[in-house]
């Protein structure tokens, strides 16, 4: 079945063959559904946590700016491509397409801050929800990192140079439109290769709400 709305239609757009929306445009998405998972254990976590009412303000607010991100994203990389094909304001259109990753990370930072307090803090019965929250938003801090990295490795004349860095698949996509010179954000760090210790308690309790 083919999916409605605006999921599908992002879906559609990314497997097109058109230059955008791309991986930047995919990761505030992620972005965006993890903070959308935070916002549902937040609501139904009222009665377990005196923090809930704001942590499910921030979750809305950060569902909401990623969900803006998807479509900034996308536009600010075909500006880029028109400023180049008409060589007029380039540094600035470029510029805008790193300003987005960087965007996009800081924002997925806060969602795995807000994860580990409600994954702790927040109704027991929904820490799996927390920790996938938690988990989603690592991928996209780390892919929006990645593209600013594959920006800094482009050599002077826009073309891509393949970075050195484990993990980083190929090394081309948009590379070469994206500047030299802008500090690249590093994907939080955290111990979430497994459960936390306050997961594993929880792990004999059901997820039933």
């Amino acid at each position: 079945m083919k999916p409605d709305g605006r999921l599908g239609r992002l879906v559609d757009a990314l497997a097109s063959g058109e230059p955008a929306p791309a991986s930047g445009s995919a990761a505030a998405a992620v972005v965006a559904v993890a903070a959308a998972l935070l916002e549902k254990v937040a609501q139904l976590s009222a009665s377990h946590w005196s923090g809930a009412e704001p942590a499910r303000k921030r979750a809305h607010d950060l569902r909401q700016r990623s969900g803006e991100l998807i479509d900034e994203d996308a536009h600010a990389y075909i500006a880029y491509l028109e400023a180049r094909r008409s060589k007029q304001g380039v540094d600035a259109a470029r510029q805008e397409t790193i300003n987005i990753p960087v965007e996009i990370a800081s924002l997925a930072a806060e969602v795995l801050t807000l994860a580990n307090e409600l994954e702790s803090s927040g109704n027991p019965n929904l820490w799996a929800d927390a920790t996938a929250a938690g988990v989603l938003a690592q991928a996209a801090a780390a892919t929006a990192a990645m593209l600013v990295q594959v920006n800094l490795a482009a050599d002077a004349s826009g073309s891509a140079r393949r970075p050195d860095a484990p993990g980083l698949a190929g090394g081309r996509g948009r590379a070469r439109e994206r500047s030299r010179g802008t500090a690249r954000p590093s994907p939080p760090r955290t111990a979430r290769g497994g459960r936390s210790a306050s997961a594993a308690r929880r792990s004999k309790t059901s997820r039933s709400r």
